[in-house]
């Protein structure tokens, strides 16, 4: 069929055999219903999300079975080809076209109003059960969390790309052809998700956080449901009694109830789970204790003595109700807490109801839309040995553009800054009286141009002239940034804010690979200058710094760099290694070496390594051998050479450079 389909006038559509699409279909049912998991809306919810996925890839083939199926404007592909088979690839293309409409409004619908619940498909279903794909790692996690971040085009582009193994050119093409092209925002998206992706070592084709047929069941509310039977089975009676008592002279109201956001919380959770004994601290408590931390926030918002909205938020901890999208951050748990949790905040911001909570390990934050039109959403992040900087803000409100951060009380400015132009003056940033900011400019991962980062300076109440810097990286806390400088005179400096100019020039080169820190769960980013080295031919001077992310569940990742310090501001470092879940470059691990290649201006390639200030020697080996007393050393090397740099120490032990070959 498909060979006389090929065979046909030119500008004839080709045809597929219902039957052998069908086959297909049902051979590659797991795989197709996963690539229409990972390209729908996050904001479906895991349950919901699921369910959604089947539906599209269930109803794939119209017409009846044996007829001839109308294939696209070009052959799909080619059996004796290395692509898949033609019919595989026509369903592939009809999942991928419903995945990139669902959500989308019917034409002339109106704007304001969100496409009608009754004309989207609504089988499969399933009453009294909840489904959820198995937990991942805290990786993937992430991964999902930039997911729910990317366009449409995007998330399809990477489903293409991970699960199907297709190359990006032909990928975007196969989307340009289904009328979404991906635009440039949607190809950075994607990189930035495949990035993530190899970054977590994830399979999306094994990942079981992707995989909607292998699920968990967990039932709905029974508390709920039992009580909606009561009254349902009373609606029943009533309506029958008023029937009989007026027939035939009107039909009345009825009689309907809907249980109130407290019935889902079950009696033994109401001890904890009671408005009336959520903490709130006093105004205050941060300028009168020794413990600054969100234990201090008094709380805020317009909103506070809602007790309905503060009983929704609660009930949805307890029970999130169907359709409620829950996000952890990594190695987040979702569990209710031991005792009453704290109010920081409730109020109405950018459209939405928002509520802060804190039980002394994470901050919870639910949100809802302030009309009811709309679904609910709740976020987890781990807060546990939070200090007065890394509890100085919350993020409460994020658009693709901007956010809003909730300030703590004791911030008295904040202002913004762009980490990729040291040289530029921060700017004020309005705070309203209940601590949440006017928007502030996001990054726009993939594009290196401007890294937005907000500069907060504390209180004279509690420190003076204490000034720091904190960035978003996509969770609910944003990341503090600190220094460390190179060494003086043989004694190591501190970590310090990141505010000075030095300070500020050093992070300009390395800000631009932060991208690859987004939805991590990172608490902390310092840049350590460990070393200055004079490059040979009197090349000038270089710097090596190493990066570190430290994550609130404990483990970091490091980043080394080399960079010129008479290069132009924004010029950004030479990556020459990394290493994950590694305590280099922290208080536990306070040696580092590394090595690279590098080009003098006479076209001479030359090795160079450089350790820490304890580094008492390195040792090369390999395809090039040298020793040196000092902590830097400059080889000739061949550019392809494999090398081993090792360093020493007083002590007699000895560390190799994790870019060595």
């Amino acid at each position: 069929m498909w060979g006389r389909g090929r065979r046909q006038a030119k500008g004839a559509a080709a045809r597929i055999n219902a039957e052998r699409a069908e086959a297909a279909l049902m051979e590659a049912y797991p795989q197709l219903v996963r690539i229409a998991f990972v390209a729908l809306p996050p904001a479906l919810g895991r349950h919901r999300r699921v369910l959604v996925a089947h539906g599209l890839v269930q109803r794939a083939l119209p017409g009846p079975l044996g007829a001839a199926l109308p294939g696209g404007d070009g052959p799909p592909g080619d059996t004796a080809g290395p692509g898949p088979k033609p019919e595989y690839a026509w369903v592939r293309e009809r999942v991928l076209t419903a995945c990139l409409a669902y959500g989308a409004r019917p034409r002339r619908w109106p704007r304001r109003l969100p496409w009608p619940r009754a004309l989207r498909p609504a089988l499969p279903a399933v009453w009294g059960l909840r489904l959820f794909p198995r937990a991942g790692s805290g990786d993937t996690t992430s991964l999902d969390r930039a997911l729910a971040a990317a366009s449409a085009p995007a998330r399809a582009l990477f489903a293409l790309c991970s699960l199907e193994d297709m190359p990006k050119e032909a990928a975007r093409e196969l989307l340009t052809r289904l009328g979404t092209p991906p635009d440039a925002a949607a190809r950075r998206d994607a990189e930035q998700l495949l990035y993530l992706s190899a970054r977590a070592a994830a399979d999306l084709g094994n990942a079981s956080e992707f995989d909607p047929c292998s699920v968990q069941t967990r039932p709905t509310d029974l508390l709920r449901r039992r009580r909606r039977r009561r009254l349902a089975g009373l609606t029943a009676a009533l309506l029958a009694l008023v029937t009989i008592s007026v027939l035939p002279a009107t039909s009345g109201d009825g009689f309907g109830g809907t249980p109130s956001a407290g019935d889902a919380i079950s009696a033994d959770l109401a001890p904890v789970m009671d408005t009336g004994r959520l903490v709130r601290a006093p105004g205050d408590r941060w300028a009168d204790t020794s413990r600054v931390d969100f234990t201090a926030w008094a709380p805020r918002g317009a909103r506070v003595d809602d007790t309905e909205l503060l009983h929704r938020a609660l009930a949805a901890w307890a029970h999130p109700a169907p359709g409620t999208e829950v996000t952890s951050a990594a190695a987040t748990t979702e569990e209710l807490p031991a005792t009453p949790p704290a109010l920081l905040y409730a109020g109405d911001i950018d459209g939405r109801a928002v509520v802060v909570l804190h039980d002394e390990r994470r901050i919870v934050r639910y949100t809802e839309p302030s009309d009811g039109d709309g679904t609910a959403a709740l976020d987890f992040a781990r807060a546990d040995d939070a200090d007065v900087t890394t509890a100085a803000a919350v993020v409460v409100s994020r658009t693709a553009r901007q956010v809003r951060f909730l300030t703590a009380p004791w911030i008295a400015t904040a202002e913004r800054r762009d980490l990729r132009r040291p040289d530029t003056p921060a700017r004020s940033v309005r705070v309203a009286r209940d601590g949440v900011t006017e928007p502030v400019a996001r990054p726009k991962y993939g594009d290196c141009n401007a890294r937005p980062a907000l500069q907060l300076k504390s209180s004279a109440r509690i420190v003076e002239h204490h000034t720091f810097v904190v960035a978003d990286l996509g969770d609910l806390l944003p990341a503090h940034l600190t220094y460390m400088p190179l060494p003086d005179r043989e004694r190591p400096r501190p970590p310090r804010e990141a505010t000075s100019t030095e300070a500020l020039r050093a992070w300009a080169a390395s800000a631009c690979g932060m991208s690859g820190l987004r939805g991590g769960g990172v608490r902390s980013v310092s840049v350590w200058d460990f070393a200055r080295q004079r490059l040979p031919e009197d090349g000038g001077h270089a710097v090596w710094s190493c990066r570190r992310a430290d994550t609130w569940r404990g483990p970091g990742d490091i980043e080394v760099g080399l960079r010129r310090p008479e290069a132009a501001p924004d010029a950004d470092a030479t990556v020459v290694a990394r290493d994950r879940d590694t305590a280099a470059c922290s208080r536990f691990g306070q040696h580092v070496v590394a090595s690279t290649r590098w080009r003098s201006p006479s076209k001479k390639w030359y090795l160079l390594a450089a350790g820490s200030r304890a580094v008492t020697g390195l040792e090369v080996t390999g395809d090039v051998r040298a020793t040196t007393e000092e902590p830097t050393l400059a080889r000739r090397a061949p550019k392809d050479a494999r090398t081993q740099v090792t360093a020493d120490f007083p002590e007699g032990e000895q560390l190799r450079s994790p870019g060595s070959e």
